[in-house]
């Protein structure tokens, strides 16, 4: 059985899960951003525990296909910015989504919107914000290799990007005492 779990962000996420699942005695298999497969299928007290134990690390275990597939569209796209290299792929997120998901774009992008409030770009633009700003934090990169990395056409479509989104410019931001930034399961 394929459990379906919101918060699911990073290697760390996966291996809590991984060992709360076992702990509570489950057999896990596969385990991605924003699902775990088990065996064998839980019974109803087990689901209960499972998502009241999961609740206490911050996770959330989604029942319902609505917001199972938000999860999915979310973890595509935190994956595929912040754990991948976005510099030659010239990436149409629109068509790795529905590739993805073997869904139709525009079912998937007016589902997402309902249920979050924000569009799919919006929230693409939103954690490629992010991935900007700990780039720029960790310093090891300039603005111009941080455009190409994140695969940006040009430094000052990333700046102005970067400004809309957080108000200041990736100048401004690197010079800030207090680099602003959010987890990524927090947009």
């Amino acid at each position: 059985m394929i459990l379906h779990i919101k918060n699911m962000v990073c290697d760390r996420c996966i291996m809590v899960v991984r060992q709360q699942l076992q702990n509570i005695g489950l057999d896990v298999g596969e385990v991605n951003l924003g699902a775990a497969t088990v065996q064998p299928e839980p019974d109803a007290d087990q689901l209960s525990l499972i998502a009241s134990q999961l609740k206490l690390l911050g996770f959330e275990l989604l029942d319902n296909e609505k917001d199972q597939m938000v999860e999915r569209i979310k973890s595509l796209v935190i994956e595929k910015v912040h754990h991948s290299d976005l510099a030659d792929s010239h990436l149409n997120f629109s068509q790795y989504i529905s590739d993805g998901l073997n869904k139709d774009y525009a079912y998937l992008s007016r589902m997402f919107s309902d249920a979050e409030d924000t569009t799919i770009e919006k929230f693409i633009i939103q954690q490629k914000i992010e991935k900007v700003k700990e780039l720029l934090e960790y310093g090891q990169l300039n603005l111009n290799e941080i455009t190409w990395k994140m695969g940006y056409s040009s430094s000052a479509h990333l700046s102005a990007q970067f400004k809309a989104t957080t108000g200041l410019t990736p100048s401004q931001f690197k010079a800030s005492e207090k680099m602003n930034r959010k987890a990524i399961d927090k947009i």
